[in-house]
């Protein structure tokens, strides 16, 4: 399938990092479970959330280690699929997945102390948005792609920054979940509009942007991060990434491009909704509970805080 069959088991699937996600979903399983009382004031966690933490992981290990990692160092569009997986999809998924209690002993670590002001909303969404935007200029991508060290290290900034710009909208944690839904929604709105740019040139370049996949030597050089070998052999079996696909690398961009804004904007408007639900059923029992004189005077209080 897609040519994958071309490549071993062990290549497509890494094993060794395999086990490694699977030791950390059991010791979630048991954390959240039959060990839940090594966390001061835990509760028992609804199997819902569990499995939003448990299919988060096994996304992030499909996009960043397992097959759909070998054929983003193939096809763009590939590329762009895994980026979306690791980044939109996975981080909200991981976050609501832990618990507040277990997020409580997390960040009470000192170590995290210096740090905190990088989970300052305005700043968490500009440094994804745009680390992210930065990334795939064509020059900074070809660099990174043949740049082992620095690919690990900026994936792993990603995640982190990823992480940050999605917690003030799905923060689990009440005592730290202070961002009202009116701005959480106007934040979600400006998250979209800042990854626009970097999917617009993508989308609308009349010619390929990346040697990394338009290149043999570096396609070859760069598919060895995921699939360890001789480029020379992989030139002699494939002779490039076109043995792997029929349309242009310019199709790639585009689909790459048009794939990432769609489950983007799709997952931001489920949120959108999500948070207005909530925000209209706590209005709705609020008032209920209050007269029309104090109805009146509550919603100039939250306009005023607009």
């Amino acid at each position: 399938m897609l040519g994958l069959d071309s490549f071993t088991f062990e290549e497509l699937w890494d094993p060794l990092k395999l086990l490694v996600y699977v030791i950390v979903a059991a010791a979630y399983i048991l954390l959240t479970g039959p060990y839940r009382d090594l966390f001061q004031d835990s509760e028992p966690l609804d199997w819902r959330r569990k499995l939003m933490f448990l299919s988060g992981l096994f996304l992030f290990y499909l996009a960043q280690t397992g097959p759909l990692e070998v054929l983003a160092h193939i096809m763009f569009s590939a590329h762009m699929i895994a980026m979306t997986i690791s980044y939109i999809i996975v981080p909200p998924l991981i976050i609501l997945g832990i618990p507040a209690w277990m997020w409580r002993r997390f960040l009470k670590l000192r170590i995290l102390r210096p740090f905190r002001f990088f989970a300052h909303p305005i700043l968490s969404i500009g440094l994804f948005n745009g680390l992210f935007s930065f990334y795939h200029f064509p020059a900074v991508l070809d660099y990174v792609m043949l740049n082992f060290t620095i690919h690990k290290l900026l994936y792993a900034v990603l995640f982190i920054t990823s992480l940050l710009m999605w917690w003030p909208i799905v923060c689990p944690v009440p005592e730290y979940n202070r961002m009202s839904e009116v701005r959480k929604m106007a934040y979600i709105f400006l998250a979209g509009f800042l990854l626009t740019p970097a999917c617009a040139l993508i989308i609308f370049s009349p010619e390929p942007l990346y040697e990394t996949y338009t290149n043999p030597e570096v396609w070859a050089q760069a598919l060895t991060y995921c699939v360890p070998g001789d480029p020379a052999r992989f030139l002699e079996m494939f002779e490039g990434p076109w043995y792997f696909t029929s349309l242009s690398q310019v199709d790639h961009q585009q689909i790459g491009g048009i794939t990432m804004k769609l489950i983007q904007e799709a997952l931001y408007i489920s949120i959108l909704g999500w948070i207005f639900f909530h925000w209209f059923r706590r209005e709705k029992q609020r008032d209920q509970n209050l007269s029309d004189e104090e109805v009146i005077m509550e919603w100039r209080k939250r306009m005023n805080q607009i």
